[in-house]
């Protein structure tokens, strides 16, 4: 049934408009879940797979001591997997339909402070290119409250600088536009200009705005190696993830009394309920505020 990861892979890319590291991360689920319906349960036709099967996977990965969060995640690729199925007349039936996610304990993400993000920002020196590169990329992903793969992925093109708006590819293929503000534009003029054409080996220009030393475009692994480097050199002791900064800016955007369905389509949250994260983040600060400065919860 392995071929079957092959033809799911070009369903995701051509029907679905994910990108790569999406579609790397359902095909890896589904191979694993492949290798268990063949190695464990013996089943090498995918009209053979029941409803039971489906069960006994995620029972398997929850005898691996695999938390809450990773099988409901395999459990939506492997829906994705057997709607595809159905969908393309390879089986009769969807055998996933009835079959619910775990419940899972929502996290709060982990958000800095506007002081820890002014520290994080004023930590970046020098004129180097790679200097210049590196405060215009933290400046632009905090003003702009980017993923980490729209923002490496942006392009010259993508720039309406005079307009004061940068156009991004999220997730979908979904574009939308975003403002930016002016000293994020100043920094990353001063790039554009000094910065960017340093880097650029052998007059070649791929369009991206962000290169490495080799003057290729700067992967999310580059980003996350510089965020962390950040964070220590600014001496905050957090847990660090590549979309602190992003967490912060709606955070941030929403104890500023901006309204949820505004900060909602800047992040270009599909889903209206994706983006109330944040308003359990801003209650927990209340809850916070109120512990330290009520005089009947100082002494408890």
């Amino acid at each position: 049934m392995k071929e079957l990861a092959t033809e799911y892979r070009y369903y995701l890319r051509s029907e679905r408009s994910m990108q790569q590291n999406t579609i790397s991360s359902y095909i890896s689920d589904i191979e694993a879940y492949l290798m268990y319906l063949e190695d464990t349960l013996l089943i090498d036709d995918p009209e053979l797979i029941s409803e039971d099967d489906v069960t006994k996977f995620l029972l398997f990965l929850k005898k691996k001591k695999y938390s809450s969060t990773s099988i409901s995640r395999y459990l939506s690729s492997i829906k994705s997997f057997h709607k595809f199925l159905s969908k393309d007349g390879i089986t009769k039936k969807n055998v996933t339909l009835q079959i619910s996610s775990p419940k899972i304990d929502k996290k709060l993400p982990v958000v800095l402070t506007i002081d820890e993000v002014s520290k994080l920002l004023d930590s970046i020196k020098g004129d180097k290119p790679l200097d210049l590169r590196n405060e215009a990329m933290f400046e632009l992903i905090y003003a702009c409250g980017f993923r980490v793969s729209e923002l490496v992925n942006l392009k010259i093109n993508n720039l309406h600088l005079t307009s004061k708006m940068i156009q991004v590819i999220g997730k979908g293929a979904k574009e939308r536009l975003v403002p930016v503000n002016d000293y994020a534009i100043k920094v990353l003029r001063k790039y554009l200009i000094e910065g960017r054409p340093l880097l650029l080996k052998d007059g070649k220009d791929n369009g991206f705005i962000f290169l490495n030393n080799s003057g290729q475009v700067l992967s999310r692994v580059g980003f996350f190696k510089l965020l962390k480097n950040l964070a220590t050199n600014a001496g905050i002791t957090k847990e660090i993830s590549p979309h602190t900064l992003r967490h912060s800016f709606a955070t941030h955007l929403l104890e500023a009394g901006v309204d949820l369905r505004y900060i909602q389509e800047l992040l270009g949250h599909e889903d209206i309920s994706t983006t109330q994260i944040y308003t359990h983040l801003s209650l927990a600060k209340v809850k916070e505020v109120y512990k330290t400065a009520h005089p009947r919860e100082r002494g408890n």
